[in-house]
């Protein structure tokens, strides 16, 4: 009979081949057969610990989202980079962990929306926080700034190697994360535009868009309905 430590061995190193295949391949073209080929065991022992197939997968996402977040309801944007750059400074030992997480953000599990609220309640955090420290100027929409925030957070793991390409890298390498960094805090400091006007016209045309207007001309199919004509007694 084989003790608990071999049992959490072999648990293990079933998950870790799945971690790497789902990562690669995707649940859905990743088999229970395959898996337990690429842990050494048997398909009934995969069964056997896991109970099925999605029972595997739901430990894969434990796994990876706890090995990122811990045990915190919530990340904050400095913890998420410093817990990128301590995966991308060992890529071979952490990349199938990487890879699982890039490709769980882009599926509609429980574990993948688990993952984005805490980043999201994070960066939600760190804007409040530094818009109250002066830090940073108040949003017009908080809430739609905390989103594409975490979201721009997100997408370099996503796209990381097409985000590698484009600067010569292989991939999301610790040299193309410091390479970024001032261009970005740059883009965050200053903007991208030089002054407003592409702002005041789009509130201006939004504002223009955001009801009837009446003021239109005879015969517009928008316009606002004529009162009545009171018929000549």
């Amino acid at each position: 009979m084989r003790s608990d430590t071999e049992d959490f061995t072999t648990r293990a190193r079933i998950r870790d081949a799945a971690v790497l295949l789902f990562g690669q391949r995707g649940f859905a073209g990743t088999s229970v057969r395959t898996v337990a080929e690429a842990a050494a065991v048997s398909p009934g022992l995969v069964i056997h610990h896991f109970g099925s197939k999605d029972g595997l997968r739901a430990e894969c996402d434990r796994f990876v989202v706890d090995s990122f977040l811990g045990q915190k309801s919530e990340l904050s944007g400095a913890e998420a980079a410093a817990a990128i750059q301590g995966w991308l400074s060992d890529l071979d030992a952490f990349r199938p962990r990487i890879d699982y997480l890039a490709r769980m953000l882009t599926d509609t599990s429980p574990a993948a929306d688990s993952l984005f609220d805490a980043l999201l309640a994070g960066t939600a955090g760190m804007l409040e926080e530094q818009v109250a420290a002066g830090i940073m100027r108040e949003p017009i929409d908080p809430q739609v700034t905390a989103a594409y925030l975490t979201v721009y957070g997100i997408v370099p793991l996503l796209l990381r190697r097409q985000l590698g390409r484009a600067l010569g890298e292989d991939d999301l390498t610790p040299e193309l994360i410091r390479r970024s960094t001032l261009p970005i805090l740059d883009l965050y400091t200053h903007g991208l535009y030089a002054d407003d006007r592409i702002l005041t016209a789009a509130r201006e045309a939004l504002d223009r868009t955001s009801g009837p207007r009446s003021d239109k001309g005879q015969n517009d199919p928008n316009q606002d309905p004529d009162p009545p004509v009171r018929a000549a007694s």
